[in-house]
């Protein structure tokens, strides 16, 4: 298989998890398996990826990537691209990736695929998987010239460590006039006490059954005693209970935790798509005809701001 080279962002001096399944993904299915780092003073982070599949590593590091803005990095990826010979360019879903992707398409005169939530190989030719309809059917996509560009759903591939190294090898840009005229104001970052919800192994979801916004402070004190995100379904992002950044399902992130806790969520198609991939499935509802109970691996028929409060109480006793 032609090489592929996987879009690695980097936070707080760490890859992300996206990033990593993506590395994962593209060793299991063969062939030379590429990073990119781009950033400023990134050189460290870069090694890391050799334990999840990357042969190679390629760096840019520069002052221009400092901020995260998309143009810049088009520059330097289209230089990485050329360099390594890559057919294939993966990248993980997020704001900032799907801007680069968008440009480094435009740039290459190349065809991206999006919303991906799976990869396979036939013959010598990639084939990418994509919901349609809802995500009720599923179709695959092609390419019809390289190097082929796709964007892949936001934790659809867990990162599986091989415990293998990667050679690095640093990358020149040169950046277009046009690449730097914006400059970053300001750059606000959500607090938050736990993990993100695409890196937590342990999600409390909520849904209409809370209520109404106050009702996230039983998702918030159960999450904190597992060591776990809060996450919420779009009826209640889109009636301001809760951010958007913690959405799950078609319209927002896909997760895969190892256990999944669902309050008051029916369990519509278009959540169940962001997070069937889920460990375990815990839901609690009132209904005892909520679709969600189909697919839990345990459901609880009842209260939830009975039973979610005293679960909280019994695990903070035993900490």
């Amino acid at each position: 298989m032609p090489g592929t080279l996987v879009y690695l962002e980097s936070h707080d001096g760490e890859l992300t998890k996206g990033g990593l399944g993506l590395l994962s993904k593209a060793a299991s299915l063969g062939g030379d398996v590429l990073g990119a780092v781009l950033g400023s003073g990134v050189a460290d982070v870069a090694p890391r990826a050799g334990a999840f599949g990357a042969s190679t590593v390629y760096v840019v590091d520069d002052e221009a990537l400092a901020a995260p803005l998309p143009q810049p990095r088009v520059d330097a990826l289209e230089a990485v691209v050329r360099e390594s010979g890559a057919d294939n360019v993966l990248f993980p879903a997020s704001v900032l990736a799907a801007d680069v992707a968008a440009g480094l398409a435009a740039r290459l005169e190349a065809g991206l695929n999006w919303d991906l939530t799976d990869l396979r190989l036939e013959g010598d030719e990639l084939v990418g998987v994509r919901p349609a309809l809802g995500d009720t059917v599923l179709v695959d996509v092609g390419w019809t010239t390289t190097p082929r560009l796709a964007i892949v759903r936001s934790g659809t591939f867990d990162p599986v460590a091989s415990g293998g190294t990667a050679e690095v090898k640093d990358v020149g840009a040169t950046f277009q006039d046009f690449s730097t005229l914006a400059t970053l104001v300001d750059h606000l970052q959500e607090e938050s006490s736990g993990p993100a919800i695409e890196e937590a192994d342990v999600i409390v979801a909520g849904g209409r059954g809370l209520g109404g916004p106050e009702g996230f402070s039983i998702c918030e004190d159960l999450a904190a005693a597992l060591g776990g995100a809060v996450a919420a379904t779009r009826a209640v992002v889109d009636a301001g209970w809760y951010p958007y950044s913690a959405q799950v399902g078609q319209t927002g992130k896909t997760v895969s935790p190892k256990l999944y806790i669902a309050l008051g969520i029916s369990g519509a198609i278009q959540h169940k798509v962001g997070m069937q991939g889920s460990g375990t499935i815990v839901a609690i509802n009132k209904d005892p005809n909520a679709p969600i109970f189909d697919f839990a691996d345990v459901g609880v028929v009842g209260d939830l701001t009975q039973i979610a409060p005293k679960l909280t109480e019994l695990l903070r006793a035993r900490t």
